[in-house]
């Protein structure tokens, strides 16, 4: 496989076609940030801010897919399109006192960011740390 059609999209090699599916929940409504924050006492909750028209963002949640091997079960994960609800987007950096990035990825338990980060920094997460 190329470079250009690992950064945006091509054919996938017999490894990525093993890869497992992230269970998104869409984030939609700023009710569901308290929900999330619920939530984390449990298990871990993952923020995925995502800009549906910026290339970078497309390959960073791309590169994040295809870094993705947690069990089922393991965290939430929820997708949030900023710019269909950019209130949401503006509440998340509210509520949890982080300055709006984009992309972007929280981590949250026990209702507070144990990890957020933006662009590159994202694909090199460790996910398992926060397990």
């Amino acid at each position: 496989m190329g470079i250009f059609s690992g950064i945006f999209g091509g054919a996938k090699n017999e490894g990525e076609q093993n890869s497992k599916s992230i269970p998104w929940r869409d984030l939609t409504m700023v009710a569901q940030l308290e929900e999330i924050k619920q939530a984390s006492a449990a298990r871990p909750q993952v923020i995925f801010k995502h800009s549906t028209t910026c290339g970078i963002s497309r390959m960073v949640l791309n590169m994040f897919k295809g870094n993705y091997k947690l069990d089922e079960g393991q965290m939430d994960f929820h997708f949030l399109d900023l710019l269909a609800y950019r209130e949401v987007s503006n509440a998340i950096a509210a509520k949890f006192n982080v300055m709006h990035q984009s992309p972007q990825m929280l981590i949250i338990k026990n209702g507070v960011v144990v990890y957020h980060n933006s662009h590159g920094a994202i694909s090199d997460v460790d996910l398992e740390e926060y397990v």
